[in-house]
């Protein structure tokens, strides 16, 4: 019998003249877990539906257990145990976690009535085995996230799956969320399960994974023992750049004015009592566990919750934002952690979604100037290095990375002053993300813009900020700046709120 559980060889898929693989060879053993990474449109997702049967490569052979699988189709790929848990789960958000669990047995065995009391049984057993607890009456909708991904692995067990496909599985996950997950990815290991890890975080790569393979413009860059590997090394094989981010350093004298300010920020039930302050050429950064108030604290500020406090001064006028379109007016902008449902409009081009937020300024009597629309979306276009053929491009063909960075460009053609940054590379990959952090500090230490960050990222805010607070309860608990600004101390002050 073959040590591969399944294997890869010379697998080559082309979309119109784009090839997406190139010849690509690899393998996944029985138990092992196996971390797969590579920039956006490297062909990740392209070599998991050839592996679930979605696409049938032009060239190259499959095997499973050493045998070849001709025309792997999804159906073909479920019956060899192969289970793909996408980034949106695939869930019915209106049934219980128990229907969830149970449905695909149902329409297997051809039943036609559901039987409640071994639905019940069925899911109580699976997640034993997961040693997780769960509501099983629960509708799915009403989960978090890391609750809607415990019912993705476990219909996966139920369906007897021998390797389980991953995708991007810790984008949405707070760092309490993805020790608990990889406690169950171990679990899923001592139980032979095969788990390939879908990825664009380092440190989870090298904490979870026995093995890497990257991949890097359709074809197979790197592969080894993750023993083999460091982050620089992972970087230079993702990229072919050597990308190294020095700590941020803000230059601002002691006597600079802040450009905000504000005491005993409360939203009733969730914020209570934050003081800020933020000069300009600073990117503060919030970290905190889910539900520690964070993203309420930067809807406060942006004007969308109903908030009060005792001062809140923006460049030295007293005044409190109580919509939206006051805190633009004001010069705050905010960039939310989902865009894709909170920010962006994915069908529409690049240039509405950039213009959109300063429209009122473009119009020309009864009509908007095109030719200014244009000119500003494009000065910004090239100022946030926006990969894409032009400005007419629909932002919903964009990668992660680029998308973000429209983003970014809306707001800054507000002429904002203060810019709120929540969870600002959540599904952005490691290229990408390099190139977002530099824009970010370019336009803090070069323009004076006034950032805070808020992210589940440690590094990634010790890398940009020059001071971190930690969030719980509504308040700010911790406060680090200067050597105090660590990584091991800020993760055991993250710990120590669990």
């Amino acid at each position: 019998m073959s040590e591969n559980l399944i294997e890869l060889k010379n697998i080559s898929k082309r979309f119109g003249g784009v090839r997406a693989l190139d010849s690509v060879s690899m393998n996944i053993r029985p138990g092992e877990i196996h971390c797969l990474a590579g920039e956006n449109g490297s062909g990740k997702s392209t070599i998991i539906k050839v592996m679930s049967g979605v696409y049938t490569p032009e060239e190259g052979q499959i095997l499973i257990s050493g045998e070849p699988v001709s025309k792997l189709d999804p159906i073909k790929a479920v019956q060899n145990g192969i289970q793909v848990i996408w980034q949106d789960f695939s869930l019915f958000g209106n049934l219980t976690v128990a229907e969830n669990l149970a449905l695909n047995t149902y329409i297997l065995e051809g039943r036609g009535r559901m039987d409640w009391a071994r639905a019940r049984k069925m899911a109580r057993e699976v997640l034993a085995r997961l040693d997780v607890e769960l509501d099983i009456d629960a509708d799915v909708e009403t989960l978090p996230t890391s609750g809607k991904q415990i019912v993705a692995i476990a219909r996966a067990i139920l369906a007897e799956a021998r390797l389980i496909i991953m995708d991007e599985p810790t984008t949405a996950l707070t760092r309490h969320e993805v020790d608990a997950l990889f406690a169950i990815v171990r679990d899923l290991q001592a139980q032979g399960i095969a788990v390939l890890f879908v990825s664009h975080k380092m440190r989870e790569m090298l904490e979870i994974s026995d093995r890497l393979t990257v991949f890097r413009n359709g074809k197979k860059v790197a592969e080894g023992q993750m023993s083999e590997f460091d982050e620089p090394a992972i970087t230079r094989a993702m990229t072919g750049l050597e990308l190294e981010e020095q700590p941020y350093v803000a230059n601002i004298s002691a006597d600079t004015a802040p450009v905000l300010e504000v005491k005993n920020l409360c939203v009733p039930g969730i914020v209570e009592g934050v003081d800020l302050e933020l000069r300009p050429g600073e990117i503060v950064g919030i970290s905190g566990l889910i539900g520690s108030g964070r993203t309420e604290l930067a809807r406060a500020l942006f004007g969308m919750e109903n908030a009060r406090a005792d001062t809140f001064r923006i460049g030295g006028r007293d005044i409190f934002p109580r919509s939206v379109q006051e805190a633009i007016g004001l010069g705050i902008a905010y960039v939310p952690e989902d865009r894709l449902s909170e920010g962006l409009f994915l069908t529409q081009s690049i240039e509405r979604n950039m213009v959109v937020s300063i429209m009122d300024r473009l119009r020309k009597g009864l009509f908007l100037d095109r030719k200014a629309m244009r000119s500003k979306t494009e000065d910004m276009f090239a100022t946030m290095q926006i990969a894409a053929p032009s400005a007419d491009t629909a932002v919903g063909n964009l990668s992660g990375g680029n998308a973000q960075r429209v983003m970014l460009g809306r707001w800054l053609l507000t002429g904002a002053k203060i810019l709120i940054l929540n969870g600002p590379t959540v599904g952005v990959d490691v290229g990408s993300k390099a190139k977002i952090h530099k824009i970010i500090r370019d336009l803090a230490h070069k323009e004076g813009l006034a950032v805070v960050m808020i992210s589940d990222d440690v590094p990634e805010l010790t890398g940009n900020c020059n001071r971190i607070h930690v969030m719980h309860g509504g308040r700010f608990v911790a406060h680090f700046e200067g050597q105090a600004m660590s990584e091991d101390q800020i993760n055991d002050s993250l710990k120590a709120l669990k």
